[in-house]
C-alpha cells in the first residue's frame, strides 16, 4: 500500500504542469497557507526549468514570484529577495515581476531608492494597470510624502475605473486564450470568472488613499528607508529618547512640586534644597543610562528632523530640565532680588507644565491634521474590509475631537464674554453628524455613539441657555439650567473619551487615536504570466515576415525583425538599431508574424521590450492568434 501511495503521489506530480503548480500555489496563498504555497511554487520552478525553451518555461518567472511572495508571508524578508530578482532576470519586461521585486526591496533596509526605481519601471511597462500606481503610492506613503501618495492612489483608481465592461471582457478572453490555448483537466491559472483584473488592488487603494488624506503618521516616521541601517537599531534609539524625555519631565515636575511644598508648608528649606540636588543627580543618571542604549548617534539629528514630534519631546524635556536647574539655583541662592520673582515662578511653571502642555499640543495638532471628511468617504466606499471599518471608527473619533475643540472654547467664551455667541454652537456638530450618518460602520462603537449624543446635547444646551438669556438680558433659572446641562455634557464627552481610551489601553486593542490607523498591504506578485502558446510558437516558427511596431518620437513606426524563442519562453527579436533606443523611452511594443504555416496562422504579441546586447527581449502581455481565410472562405 505504501508503494501504491508513493506511486500515486509521484504520478500526480508528473501530471501537473508548471502552470498548474503555480495556480495551486496562488490558491494556497489566498487560503493563508504560505508554507504549502512555497512548496508548490518550488515544484513549479523545478518543472519549468526542465522544460527549457518549451511552453512551460514561461511559468518559471511566475513560480519565482510566488516563491518570493510566500517567503514574505512567512516573515522571511531577506530570503524573499533572491527569487524576486530571479523572476526579473527571467522576464525583464514583466510588470508583475517588477512590482514583486519593488515590494521585496521596500521591506529591507537601504533599498528604498532601488524599490522606487523598480516601481517606476513597472508603471512604465503597464500604465494601464492599477497595481504599479498603487505601489508607488505605498512607497510615497511610507516616506511621508502624502501629496504624492494621494496622487498615485487616485491614478490607480482612475486607471481601474477607465476599463469598461467590453474592454474587460476582451482582455479576459485574450488572457484566457494566451494562458491556456489547449485547456485540460486541473485548475486554471487565470483570474476567477466575474472578477475584473485589479479589483483586489482597488479595494485596498481606497483605504490607503484615506490614510494619505488624513496625513497618516507611519509607524517608523523617524527612519529613512534609504538608510543602510536596520530599522530596529533606530527604533531602539527612538525608544531611548522617548523614555528619557518622559522620565526627565516627570522627575523635574515632581521634584519642583516636592521642593516647593517642603520649603513652604513644612518649613524645611535646607532639606528641600538637598532633595532638589538629589533629583538633579538622578536626572544625570537617567541621561547617562538612556544615552548608553543609543548606538546610532550620528543618525539621531536626522531622526529628529524626520520625526518632528520626537524632536519636540526631546527639546521640551531638555527645556524642562534646564528650567528646573535654573529654578533650583534661584531657590538656593541667597539674597535674590524681588524683581526675579516672576522669573522664578515662570521657571517653576515650565518645569511642572511642560509635559501636559506638550501632550495637549500634540493632541490638538493630531486632531486638526489632514482631511478626515474626505478620508471617511474613501473608507465608507470599501465593502467587507476590516481595516476600512477600523479606520472609519478612528476617523470619526478624530472628527469628534475636532468638533469638541471648537465647541469648548466657544462655550467658555460665551459664558465669560458674550452669551449670545453660544447660538452658533448649534451648527458646530453638523459636520460630525453628517459623517456619522454616512459612515456605514459608525454605530458599531457604543462609546462613540454616546460621545456624539453628549456633544449634540452640549451644543443644544449652550444654545438654549443663550436663547433664554437673550430677551431679558439676565440669566433666568431656565437659562442657568440650560447652561449647566450644556457644560456638563461637554465635560462628559471628555470623560467618555478618557474611559474609551483607558479601556483600549487596558485590553491592548485599537484606541480612539491616530496611531490605531492601519495601512493595507496590497496584493502584489501573484498575477499569472502570459506564455506564447503552441499555436503562437508555430506561427512564429513558420513566419516569413516578422514586423515590430513601437512608438517613435515622430509617431508609430514599424520595422522588420528576426524572431526566436528564449530559454525562459520570452520572444527575442533582432531589429535595427533605432528600435533599441525607442523602446527605452516607451517599452510597449507589438510584434506581428504571418506566413505559410501548416494552418496559415498569424500571431500578434503585445508586450514589453527590454533592450539587451544585440537584441530585444519581449515579455508578452497579450497574445492573439488567428487563421487566414482559405479560398473557399473568400468573397
Amino acid at each position: 500500500m505504501g508503494t501504491d501511495g508513493n506511486h500515486s503521489k509521484n504520478h500526480e506530480k508528473t501530471d501537473k504542469s508548471p502552470r498548474d503548480w503555480c495556480a495551486e500555489a496562488v490558491a494556497r496563498l489566498h487560503a493563508g497557507r504560505p508554507e504549502e504555497a512555497l512548496n508548490a511554487a518550488r515544484e513549479a520552478a523545478a518543472a519549468a526549468a526542465r522544460d527549457e525553451r518549451g511552453e512551460a518555461a514561461a511559468a518559471g518567472e511566475w513560480a519565482h514570484r510566488l516563491m518570493s511572495l510566500a517567503l514574505e508571508r512567512l516573515g522571511r524578508d531577506a530570503d524573499a529577495l533572491p527569487p524576486a530578482r530571479e523572476a526579473v532576470r527571467l522576464a525583464p519586461g514583466s510588470w508583475p515581476a517588477r512590482v514583486r521585486l519593488a515590494t521585496a526591496l521596500a521591506r529591507l533596509p537601504g533599498h528604498a531608492d532601488e524599490a522606487a526605481g523598480q516601481a517606476g519601471l513597472a508603471r512604465a511597462f503597464a500604465p494601464e494597470e492599477p497595481a504599479p500606481h498603487a505601489l508607488e503610492g505605498d512607497l510615497a506613503l511610507l516616506r511621508g510624502d502624502h501629496a504624492h501618495a494621494a496622487t498615485a492612489y487616485r491614478t490607480a483608481l482612475a486607471t481601474g475605473a477607465a476599463t469598461d465592461p467590453a474592454t474587460a471582457l476582451a482582455t479576459a478572453l485574450a488572457t484566457a486564450l494566451a494562458t491556456d490555448p489547449d485547456p485540460g483537466p486541473g485548475p486554471g491559472p487565470g483570474p476567477s470568472s466575474g472578477e475584473r483584473p485589479g479589483d483586489a488592488v482597488r479595494a485596498r487603494v481606497r483605504v490607503n488613499l484615506g490614510l494619505a488624506l488624513l496625513r497618516w503618521d507611519r509607524p517608523r516616521a523617524h527612519h529613512d528607508p534609504a538608510w543602510p541601517v536596520d530599522p530596529r537599531e533606530t527604533g531602539r534609539a527612538r525608544r531611548a529618547l522617548e523614555v528619557w524625555s518622559r522620565q526627565a519631565r516627570l522627575l523635574a515636575a515632581l521634584a519642583t512640586i516636592g521642593v516647593a511644598a517642603a520649603a513652604q508648608a513644612a518649613d524645611l528649606a535646607l532639606q528641600a534644597k538637598l532633595g532638589g540636588l538629589v533629583a538633579l543627580a538622578l536626572l544625570a543618571l537617567l541621561t547617562v543610562r538612556q544615552a548608553r542604549r543609543i548606538r546610532v548617534w550620528p543618525l539621531v539629528p536626522a531622526m529628529m528632523g524626520r520625526d518632528p514630534w520626537l524632536s519636540t519631546e526631546v527639546v521640551s524635556a531638555a527645556v524642562s530640565v534646564a528650567a528646573y536647574a535654573a529654578w533650583l539655583g534661584l531657590t538656593a541662592a541667597p539674597g535674590v532680588p524681588p524683581w526675579l520673582d516672576p522669573v522664578w515662578a515662570g521657571l517653576a511653571a515650565v518645569a511642572v507644565l511642560g509635559w501636559p502642555a506638550h501632550a495637549a499640543l500634540r493632541a490638538l495638532a493630531g486632531t486638526w491634521r489632514g482631511h478626515p471628511v474626505r478620508a471617511l468617504e474613501q473608507f465608507a466606499a470599501v465593502d467587507g474590509e476590516r481595516t476600512a471599518r477600523r479606520n472609519a471608527g478612528v476617523t470619526l473619533w478624530i472628527l469628534l475631537g475636532r468638533t469638541w475643540s471648537v465647541l469648548a472654547p466657544l462655550a467658555c467664551a460665551a459664558v465669560a464674554v458674550e452669551p449670545r455667541a453660544a447660538l452658533a454652537a448649534v451648527a458646530v456638530p453638523y459636520p460630525l453628524l453628517r459623517c456619522y450618518r454616512r459612515a456605514r460602520h459608525g454605530g458599531e462603537d457604543g462609546w462613540l455613539r454616546a460621545a456624539v449624543v453628549l456633544l449634540v446635547l452640549a451644543a443644544a444646551g449652550c444654545a438654549a441657555g443663550a436663547l433664554l438669556e437673550w430677551p431679558a438680558q439676565d440669566r433666568t433659572a431656565g437659562a442657568a439650567w440650560a447652561w449647566r446641562v450644556g457644560m456638563a455634557a461637554l465635560g462628559l464627552v471628555a470623560v467618555v473619551f478618557a474611559v474609551r481610551a483607558g479601556r483600549a489601553w487596558w485590553r491592548g486593542g485599537p484606541g480612539p487615536w491616530r496611531s490605531s490607523l492601519l495601512m493595507c498591504d496590497l496584493p502584489a506578485g501573484d498575477e499569472p504570466s502570459v506564455p506564447l502558446g503552441l499555436e503562437a510558437r508555430q506561427a512564429l516558427a513558420y513566419a516569413r515576415n516578422v514586423v515590430l511596431s513601437f512608438a517613435d518620437p515622430l509617431g508609430p513606426r514599424t520595422v522588420g525583425a528576426a524572431a526566436s524563442i528564449g530559454p525562459a519562453g520570452e520572444l527575442r527579436l533582432v531589429a535595427e538599431a533605432g528600435a533599441g533606443e525607442a523602446v527605452e523611452a516607451d517599452p510597449r511594443v507589438a510584434v506581428f508574424a504571418a506566413g505559410p504555416s501548416p494552418r496559415r496562422r498569424w500571431v500578434e504579441v503585445r508586450g514589453v521590450a527590454v533592450a539587451a546586447p544585440g537584441l530585444l527581449r519581449v515579455t508578452p502581455k497579450q497574445v492573439l492568434t488567428g487563421e487566414f481565410p482559405g479560398r473557399h472562405q473568400r468573397g
